[in-house]
């Protein structure tokens, strides 16, 4: 009999582009605003660029160690239930079926949405919230389909998508060159001037940054459809990461090429913003490009996402059902149905701003959880094989900044939504211990 199983269709340009297909989405175009916000100036908000940057290239390293030691799909799963057994493993599982990989989408969709029609109505702010969940919705309904339809069709949409993208931040960092070649430098002159930011400043400017990055992990979830994994897992991380970080930073210094500091303080969409002042009349083509790159993103996140409840279904964590596959088409068609059937929930509320909030803090809470089992494994397992061993200040590192990332704005100024995220990830043992530990199976899904 032929097992029916995931196939190894992703190759090392194929992962580069599904990695950076996913990073780049909207937070480079609304995201600056936010981190020069918080860090008050623009010198300290380039550096806050930079860290970000090579904080998600340590969170990738640590991640290209575990995920080549534990070659299995599924993101941190795997790597959480070999380290720490079931529950925290499980605890990640529900967390990211029902609040990560649901609300990175919805919030994905609603920014396709809000960019797709600002040139219909002007500008972001005046397209209405109707028409907004309409488009997005429709955009969920389209990503869902394409991954069910096929990986090949899925990985092909990345890459094409991840193209025009890139084309679009290189044209913006032409511009911002032209214009420092015109003597266009004032807004760099005593680039450090402004408020010293506090511990709270200092962090969201790191939320703000680190949602423009996330996605550096996302080819963990599919190490079971890598060509060649031990090779192309680590070499398409770092190769990844070293564009991202380059286009992001010369991104951002080409918007001070146009607009002062308060000028991006006050700009409801900074690349719009900037658009404006290069392109004059084409500037349309900045909305639209930000759609184009959010829809990229989308199927990248989608495609993943799926593998997670698959990963989990498989270990008998989640419903058998979950654990299906397309016989014809290899894709894990129930699990991306799930996650897209969440998303458009998720939408009709159009909360963004609390979804952005109780991603980032279940994110990187998972974040610290994983990246502490690479020091784990290296003080229990010492001899095991490592296709790639990271220095250990790489993951000493990450998972203190990680650590910081969660606990610091809950100490300097608790919100309920924290405490909404925490119980919200741990309702989750309310079904661990009847449907896993104890193994309470439904007698139709059986048969």
């Amino acid at each position: 009999k032929n097992e029916v199983k995931l196939k190894r269709q992703v190759g090392l340009i194929g992962g580069i582009s599904l990695i950076v297909g996913t990073i780049i989405g909207s937070g480079i175009f609304i995201s600056p605003k936010g981190v020069f916000q918080n860090a008050g100036s623009v010198g300290a908000g380039l550096l806050i660029w930079f860290a970000c940057g090579l904080l998600s290239t340590f969170g990738a390293l640590c991640y290209a160690e575990l995920g080549t030691m534990i070659p299995k799909s599924g993101g941190e799963f795997p790597i959480l239930l070999e380290a720490f057994g079931p529950i925290p493993a499980y605890l990640f599982a529900w967390t990211a079926a029902v609040i990560l990989k649901p609300s990175s989408l919805c919030l994905l969709s609603l920014t396709f949405a809000k960019y797709a029609l600002t040139p219909a109505y002007g500008n972001c702010d005046s397209v209405p919230e109707l028409s907004t969940k309409f488009v997005a919705a429709s955009l969920i309904l389209l990503v869902v389909f394409i991954n069910c339809f096929s990986v090949k069709l899925s990985t092909k949409v990345v890459t094409f998508f991840g193209v025009g993208k890139i084309l679009s931040l290189v044209i913006i960092i032409i511009a911002g060159i032209v214009r420092l070649c015109q003597g266009y430098t004032e807004n760099f002159q005593n680039s450090f001037e402004g408020p010293t930011p506090g511990i709270r400043e200092i962090t969201m400017a790191f939320y703000q940054g680190l949602w423009a990055f996330d996605g550096w992990n996302q080819l963990n979830y599919v190490v079971e459809e890598l060509k060649n994994p031990y090779k192309t897992l680590p070499r398409a991380l770092i190769a990844s990461l070293f564009i991202v970080t380059g286009l992001y930073l010369l991104t951002n210094v080409s918007y001070f090429t146009v607009l002062s500091l308060d000028n991006l303080l006050q700009s409801p969409a900074v690349a719009s913003s900037f658009g404006s002042v290069v392109l004059g009349f084409m500037v349309w083509i900045i909305p639209l490009s930000v759609a184009a790159s959010v829809f990229g993103t989308c199927i990248g996140s989608c495609f993943t996402a799926g593998r997670i409840s698959y990963a989990a279904a498989r270990e008998g964590h989640f419903n058998q059902v979950l654990a299906m596959i397309h016989v014809q088409r290899y894709t894990p068609a129930p699990a991306v149905v799930l996650n897209g059937l969440i998303a458009l929930l998720m939408v009709i509320p159009n909360d963004f701003d609390s979804l952005v909030n109780y991603y980032s803090f279940a994110t990187w809470a998972f974040y610290f959880a994983t990246s502490i089992t690479v020091l784990y494994f290296r003080y229990k397992m010492p001899d095991r094989h490592r296709p790639v061993k990271v220095p250990i200040f790489v993951p000493i590192i990450f998972s203190a900044s990680a650590l910081c990332l969660v606990v610091a704005p809950i100490v300097d100024n608790p919100e309920i939504q924290y405490l909404v995220a925490v119980l919200t990830m741990l309702f989750g043992l309310v079904f661990y211990f009847p449907f896993v530990h104890f193994k309470v199976k439904s007698q139709t899904i059986r048969k």
